[in-house]
């Protein structure tokens, strides 16, 4: 049978002003690929829904979100390798910069990753009788576990992603949200009075405080590989990606250099991918600078990732795997968010050919797959990999 490589591109899809990144793009192997495939266009989630990229890229791993989606802090604290346990209340974390009661800026000046990891150390690790586990990540990211009796992930966040910073609240009127809610502002208190006379934190934008939200509990789920039958691996640099792969029992490649930033090791990366073709039936491989350029509206960096992204095609070519290369949502520069446009993809292997010659947004619009859902990709790949099952005698 043969293998497959799932390549999303985050924040891939844009709109034309008067050409989209895609589009003004010198993507030779991209073009190449979609010559020789199959195009069409995606709804990560349903039609017009502006999808997070958590839903997204459970819909299209196969997971209903509905069913499935347990919050962005769990995603992202499995994503920074933390152990999660049954009953675990995890939030996304960010260092910020509080000054006279307001939130001056969410990211703290985007702080160095090595700051943050030397003022980690100043957080506290248990209140009461819950145990607190903080682990930063890139830059300002980070995640936050709670772990004890009698918690809740019913609570308000602390980010309020402006000026006005908001105590913790339960939104419920359970003792176990109250609890949850105390907890959380103790340790926000704590963590202003600690963080703010650490002697690394001398900077014109400090980081002295953590700001909290996406609260989900966390619980286990039917594997990848018990649902599809396909042993999978993940190649990626952000956390929230290899946490969605850990949350769904994959195995999760480190790669030196995968930093899921703009400067991300993109040639590292697909070599990972290259080399696990070999024991894997999928890999499942993610590529973040696209989306972190659409979100700071940034048109020449979008495309320029874009032809570092075309540049390390000839390296997946060689795996002789079928590739399904899309995006989880698209990040339009013009907006610097989320829009619920579809998405271009594209099949090479095990599939029919169409006219399309482009990768693109316009031109994928007349591809031969037509409009598909992002829950239509797991189906598409045990498909052209011959592993699909018959419905029906």
């Amino acid at each position: 049978m043969k293998k497959a490589i799932l390549l999303i591109i985050d924040g891939l899809g844009d709109l034309p002003t008067p050409k989209s990144p895609l589009q003004a793009a010198k993507k030779p192997n991209l073009d190449r690929l979609a010559n020789k495939g199959i195009t069409g266009m995606m709804s990560p989630v349903k039609r017009y829904i502006v999808p997070g990229s958590d839903v997204a890229h459970l819909n299209i791993l196969g997971y209903d979100p509905s069913l499935f989606y347990c919050g962005r802090g769990p995603l992202e604290a499995l994503g920074l390798g933390i152990k999660l346990q049954e009953g675990d209340i995890s939030f996304r974390a960010n260092f910020a910069t509080f000054e006279n009661n307001k939130i001056t800026d969410r990211r703290a000046g985007r702080i160095e990753t090595s700051i943050a990891a030397a003022l980690s150390k100043y957080l506290p690790t248990k209140i009461d009788d819950v145990q607190v586990i903080f682990k930063n990540s890139a830059e300002h990211r980070g995640a936050l576990v709670l772990r004890g009796a009698g918690l809740s992930s019913n609570v308000s966040p602390t980010d309020p992603h402006g000026d006005d910073f908001e105590e913790c609240h339960p939104l419920d009127n359970t003792k176990e949200a109250k609890k949850t809610a105390e907890i959380i502002n103790k340790f926000t208190k704590i963590a202003i009075q600690k963080l703010s006379s650490a002697p690394e934190n001398k900077r014109n934008t400090p980081a002295n405080i953590i700001l909290l939200r996406g609260a989900g509990p966390f619980s286990s789920v039917p594997s990848f590989y018990e649902r599809f039958g396909l042993n999978a691996v993940c190649v990626a640099g952000g956390a929230l990606y290899k946490g969605v792969a850990s949350y769904l029992g994959m195995d999760v490649l480190l790669v030196p250099g995968a930093t899921g930033d703009k400067n991300t090791n993109l040639e590292a990366k697909a070599k990972a991918a290259l080399k696990a073709v070999v024991e894997y039936d999928m890999v499942f491989m993610h590529i973040k600078l696209c989306d972190s350029a659409g979100h700071d509206g940034d048109f020449n960096s979008k495309k320029n990732g874009i032809e570092r992204i075309d540049a390390i095609i000839p390296i997946l070519e060689k795996s002789g795997a079928c590739i399904v290369i899309t995006g989880d949502h698209s990040t339009p520069y013009s907006l610097k968010a989320h829009s619920g446009h579809e998405v271009p993809i594209l099949v090479y292997g095990g599939e029919r050919k169409d006219s399309v010659k482009k990768f693109d947004e316009l031109s994928c619009a007349a591809g031969g797959l037509g409009h598909i859902r992002g829950k239509d990709i797991i189906p598409l790949i045990l498909n052209i990999t011959q592993r699909a099952e018959k419905y029906g005698s």
